[in-house]
């Protein structure tokens, strides 16, 4: 029986060790998170390919320490006690000393800005600084008045003769099936009636087919191809609904991380 008893022991704490489940569920958790933790996506004209950096919180609140201006947006250093953490917003009146309230719902990590030729870790991209007045016309997402995306549709264009892309959808099947196309990829023959560049690190893009009618004629296209307003463009992308980019900016309906081909 002796012989066996370091055996029995050594089997006893392979079991103590091995049979604790917080470390493997612990390390799991921060490898789906890492996996998921990605690469910037641009600001003023700048272009980034990494994906946003996970959001832990709503919101922060601090103190701001710093602030500077560049390429129509104002990035500000907040003093939030426990940390400092940088935020960008369109270019906007903003003191240092004052309290500011941070949406961090768009973190973009290893962000490089080449206005100021300076990479930062982490910037939360937001509307606004809590209250901080807008430098200029156009709202809380921008300055000037085409600076950002709106989530209005687009003016009044003449659009007719645009055929179907092959297996593809129009702009009203998009809108009239959009809670079962969520998630999906989908193609979409249209002309380009709105376009602006950079904001949120993306290209903004609207696109009519003569489909539909005042409210459901007109599809939101995010991607990091380039487009002209009056271009007819096949876009091929992921449909999201509900979207939310905060400041009043909410998407029923949006195309995200398109492939855009002209036709």
């Amino acid at each position: 029986m002796k012989k066996w008893l370091p055996i029995i022991a050594f089997l006893v704490l392979s079991l103590a060790v091995f049979g604790c489940g917080g470390g493997g569920d612990e390390h799991a958790e921060h490898a789906s998170t890492d996996d998921h933790a990605g690469h910037s996506h641009g600001d003023d004209a700048d272009h980034g390919h990494d994906h946003p950096a996970p959001a832990s919180d709503a919101s922060k609140t601090g103190t701001v320490i710093e602030t500077m201006d560049a390429g129509g947006y104002t990035y500000v250093n907040v003093d939030c006690g426990d940390e400092k953490i940088w935020a960008a917003a369109p270019k906007c009146a903003v003191e240092v000393g004052s309290e500011v309230t941070i949406d961090t719902r768009m973190p973009m990590s290893d962000f490089h800005s080449e206005t100021l030729d300076r990479t930062f870790a982490v910037v939360y991209f937001t509307g606004g600084f809590g209250g901080a007045e807008p430098a200029g016309h156009g709202g809380a997402m921008g300055g000037a008045a085409n600076e950002h995306p709106t989530a209005e549709p687009a003016g009044d264009a003449e659009v007719s003769g645009i055929d179907r892309a092959p297996d593809g959808l129009t702009v009203a099947e998009v809108w009239a099936d959009r809670d079962a196309l969520a998630g999906r990829a989908v193609t979409v023959r249209g002309k380009v009636v709105k376009y602006n560049s950079g904001i949120l690190g993306k290209n903004w893009i609207h696109v009519r087919d003569g489909s539909g009618s005042a409210g459901t004629n007109d599809l939101t296209i995010t991607t990091d191809g380039f487009a002209q307003v009056g271009d007819v463009v096949t876009v091929t992308g992921k449909v999201a609904v509900n979207k939310d980019f905060g400041a009043g900016y909410k998407y029923d309906v949006i195309v995200e991380d398109a492939k855009v081909v002209k036709k």
